[in-house]
């Protein structure tokens, strides 16, 4: 057998082993409890639920992302990648147990935004959420298929479908209950398997000193400065994006109520911080390597996978597919079942007489339906990295004037959208174009770091303005409203 048609094979093997245990996780469970479906408030204890955290927050991106960051930020660059996935985590070990106790028996952000600010707010925090998740599942879906075509020459539509359908089949059929059961699985897979693919590297290359001696010379670029000026704006930017994204993730928030307590929580998303860092920083130093090494510029996006594929032999190059699909699935399913959740417990405020089953099928539809588009894009292998950038700056602009209103009892829906719209509008004025060239000619622009900063200070800072000035006139927000007008879905 061919390697190209062994990797087919193990590909194949490799979902369909998720899938059942997605589908064996529910055993006789009842499979028409919405509540369950979308939450599966307080049965996660510690070590569940670090796992499935961290299964969420890494997916194919940590043998994407970080490797290329390093082929031309260098070391800051590692380094800011590894604090900006870090750094929403242990927001949310504050953030988590602040919404949990104003609103006990909540479901998701947009539910919150909706009590708290009203109509306006409410649109324009669903539209980001959604839009920054379906970018993610297309980012996902669309790096794996690369990667694998690069390995193995398996078409791009091939892995696509099947890494979609398998996913698809054991989150619509257990909702959040088998998304946190198979992540366990895979976190106990991908922790091994990444540092396995290190060493083998490593060890083929001479060791660490030889891999990346090539960089060392005066020559060659500055990767391995830690003060390397376009590496450390870079990883600033990085910081910034990656912590105001996540925090519209609507699975993190899934998971905030999953816990099994306030102290489950916190413990949970400190540590699941904790080990994404080292993480990060292992698959960035495979980058230098690869850089070491000589792998071409045009190849950066893919730097892991085409270094691997030349120095490694082929049982290691399978460990390598195996990894990727539990990290493209342990964050594909969080994904899907976070849209599907935002979708389904905001339907539930708006027709409260649909029954338990017929809102079954819609989350089920749902979870389906937001596939589809994410599986045209990656079988077309076109890049989302411009979007994701988008979606970004607008997480940034957004970030405090949402989360403020969980402790400004004066901040108003009208003040806190208003924060965003002119923070997303600054942020804009030095934000680039597709080709990365700036959009207006004036100082700085085109640059993310003052793009993002500057939508994430201005909205900040407005927010907080209008809250103590323009605010002050109205009544304060009563957060007790929060605890007695949002319920628990009934089946």
């Amino acid at each position: 057998m061919s390697f190209d048609s062994l990797a087919l094979v193990i590909t194949l093997v490799t979902v369909s082993v998720f899938t059942l245990l997605g589908i064996v996780s529910l055993g006789q469970r009842s499979l028409n409890d919405v509540e369950d479906y979308i939450v599966h408030r307080n049965q996660v204890g510690s070590s569940m639920a670090i796992a499935t955290i961290v299964a969420s927050v890494i997916g194919a991106w940590l043998l994407l992302g970080p490797a290329e960051a390093a082929t031309w930020a260098g070391i800051p660059g590692i380094i800011g990648y590894s604090i900006g996935q870090a750094a929403p985590l242990v927001a949310f070990a504050y953030l988590g147990p602040r919404l949990r106790q104003v609103m006990p028996q909540g479901h998701s952000l947009t539910e919150y935004v909706w009590h708290r600010f009203g109509a306006g707010m409410y649109g324009f925090t669903v539209l980001i959420s959604i839009f920054y998740m379906f970018v993610f599942l297309a980012a996902e879906l669309t790096g794996v298929a690369l990667a694998m075509n690069l390995v193995a020459n398996i078409p791009l539509s091939w892995t696509a479908l099947i890494v979609s359908t398998a996913t698809l089949i054991y989150t619509t059929y257990g909702g959040l209950q088998a998304t946190i059961f198979t992540d366990n699985f895979q976190f106990v897979l991908i922790l091994p398997l990444l540092v396995i693919v290190f060493v083998v590297t490593t060890v083929l290359l001479g060791g660490l000193g030889t891999a990346l001696a090539p960089l060392t010379v005066p020559e060659s670029p500055p990767l391995l400065s830690p003060t390397n000026a376009p590496g450390v704006e870079f990883g600033f930017a990085l910081i910034i994006a990656i912590l105001a994204a996540n925090l519209f993730h609507q699975g993190f928030w899934q998971r905030v109520y999953a816990c099994r307590d306030l102290k489950t929580l916190r413990r949970s998303y400190w540590i699941a911080g904790l080990i994404v860092v080292p993480m990060v920083i292992l698959s960035g130093i495979i980058g230098l390597m690869a850089v070491g090494h000589g792998v071409p510029p045009e190849q950066a996006s893919v730097a892991l996978f085409a270094l691997v594929k030349e120095v490694m032999p082929s049982w290691a190059l399978m460990l390598v597919l195996v990894l990727a699909l539990a990290l493209v699935m342990s964050s594909m399913d969080t994904l899907i079942n976070g849209i599907s959740s935002t979708v389904v417990s905001d339907l539930v405020r708006w027709r409260s007489h649909l029954p338990a089953g017929q809102l079954m099928r819609i989350a089920r539809i749902v979870t389906v339906m937001v596939s589809i588009p994410a599986v045209a894009i990656a079988s077309q292998g076109y890049s989302v990295l411009y979007l994701f950038l988008i979606a970004d700056l607008v997480c940034a602009g957004a970030m405090v004037p949402v989360f403020y209103g969980l402790y400004s009892r004066q901040l108003s829906g009208s003040s806190a959208l208003t924060s965003c719209l002119v923070g997303i509008a600054a942020g804009l004025l030095f934000f680039p174009k597709p080709d990365f060239t700036p959009i207006f000619n004036i100082p700085l622009a085109g640059r993310f770091l003052v793009s993002f900063g500057a939508a994430l200070v201005v909205s900040a800072g407005l927010a907080i303005a209008l809250a103590r000035w323009l605010d002050a006139r109205q009544a304060p927000f009563d957060f007790s409203k929060l605890e007695t007008q949002v319920h628990r879905i009934h089946s």
